[in-house]
């Protein structure tokens, strides 16, 4: 899909709804931090009854030979393809070798479910560096539901990043939902400026939890204005636009619009073939605002203007996919079963 993986979503993230399922140890520092979307801190010197404090999994010293595990739960299923292992601040006290395997295993397995699940090697045995990222392309074109990150023999790991492409199950999903989620496949394809916030963080789950959880740009010393893309989950009408200026207060866009596209039929780089889902209208600070869609086509892509810059929270696109956008989302899926091992 691309080869920078980084730039895709993280599937492992706490913020798409990751957990941990199991760590067979975790001594000094909680499994959980891997998964956290923010980047790791360090404070030396700081102590606990367990040593010092470190923002990341971190497993006792071995005294007898074997490895340590943990297995997540990935907060959005899909197609892995790349992973970063990163051991950011532990220096003397990080794994030299680590792998990934990943499975796929529906519903809500537990740990010793998921222990007999049939596992992939995403990552193999690998030397790794401390006190930093390592990054590893993956080739493997399935749909994982499940990772267990391996170390040898112990030590401390900051962040668990798992990058791919959101698959979602076309069974759990309802007739209208939100094609611009994260969750649900939708992806930033391109934006003017993201000086002061990521537009990735519109399309997160849930509402924002500060300003500094929304996408906002620099402000403009010309005539011009920004804009974020947004590559739709799959092909739909969109029947309802929700955008979110909360926590943006004198900061907020004066006025935003929407314009779509559907690049089966059309190009993104004609602006003949863009129609208009939404006018330019006024937005309030610091308020959710819900606009009925009208018109009719299908989108893939839907491209939000704002006036002249500010911040944005949260963008909402709910609509029906249509028919041949219904086997797209099918199709996608079955291509992607991983297949019985035989």
């Amino acid at each position: 899909m691309t080869d920078d993986f980084t730039a895709l979503p993280d599937l492992a993230s706490r913020t798409l709804g990751a957990s941990i399922v199991h760590a067979n140890d975790e001594f000094f520092a909680a499994a959980d931090h891997l998964l956290d979307p923010a980047p790791p801190v360090f404070e030396p010197r700081t102590f606990d009854l367990r040593g010092q404090v470190y923002d990341g999994w971190e497993t006792r010293r071995r005294r007898v030979e074997g490895t340590d595990h943990v297995v997540v739960r990935l907060g959005a299923p899909g197609v892995v393809y790349g992973v970063d292992v990163d051991t950011t601040f532990f220096v003397g006290n990080y794994p030299p070798h680590a792998s990934v395997e990943a499975c796929a295993v529906g519903g809500y397995p537990d740990a010793d479910e998921l222990a007999a699940a049939d596992w992939v090697a995403l990552v193999p045995m690998s030397p790794i560096k401390g006190d930093g990222h390592n990054l590893f392309a993956v080739d493997a074109p399935y749909r994982f539901t499940h990772v267990r990150l391996t170390i040898y023999p112990d030590g401390g790991v900051a962040r668990l990043r798992v990058h791919g492409e959101v698959v979602p199950d076309p069974r759990l999903l309802p007739g209208v939902f939100d094609v611009a989620a994260a969750q649900h496949g939708g992806r930033i394809a391109g934006c003017s400026d993201r000086f002061f916030g990521h537009p990735e963080s519109m399309l997160a789950p849930g509402l924002a939890t500060s300003m500094g959880d929304g996408w906002e740009t620099a402000r403009r010393r010309d005539d011009g204005n920004d804009w974020a893309l947004v590559e739709l989950a799959v092909p739909a009408v969109i029947e309802l636009a929700e955008l979110d200026t909360t926590w943006f207060k004198g900061n907020a866009p004066g006025r935003a619009a929407l314009h779509a596209v559907d690049t089966r039929t059309g190009a993104l780089d004609d602006a003949a073939d863009w129609f208009e889902l939404l006018p330019p209208v006024r937005l309030m600070p610091d308020t959710p605002h819900r606009f009925p869609v009208t018109v009719v086509p299908a989108a893939t892509h839907v491209r939000l203007d704002i006036y002249p810059d500010g911040g944005m929270a949260r963008l909402r696109l709910h609509g029906r996919p249509d028919p041949a956008g219904a086997e797209t989302l099918q199709a996608r899926f079955d291509e992607t079963r991983l297949p019985p091992r035989e």
